[in-house]
């Protein structure tokens, strides 16, 4: 079995508080939610991407919190244009978007 390919990135998350449509809960080192780049007006043509969000220092980020975390992403040549400094992205359950993520720097 092939290792996985994957572009890590050092980034700024938010999480939407539960009043503003966010999770009711915050979430744990690891998280894989989905990563939308671009928000179509049609959410059935809806394009996510693969990726884990981690982080140090605390267990869990809460609604409300912007922490600075590491994300890896699957590498894909549709994802590779996106991955730039100052690009930012949702963070999305299904279509429904809990938090807003943006690129400081590229680790690898």
């Amino acid at each position: 079995m092939e290792p996985l390919d994957l572009i890590v990135v050092k980034a700024k998350v938010s999480l939407k508080n539960s009043e503003d449509g966010g999770r009711k809960s915050g979430f744990k080192s690891g998280y894989r939610p989905n990563h939308v780049f671009e928000m179509p007006d049609n959410l059935k043509m809806l394009t996510t991407y693969i990726g884990d969000i981690s982080f140090d220092g605390q267990e869990v980020i809460m609604p409300g919190e912007t922490k600075e975390v590491t994300v890896r992403f699957l590498k894909t040549p549709e994802i590779e244009k996106y991955i730039k400094a100052g690009q930012k992205w949702f963070i999305n359950e299904g279509a429904r978007t809990v938090g807003f993520g943006e690129i400081l720097e590229i680790a690898s």
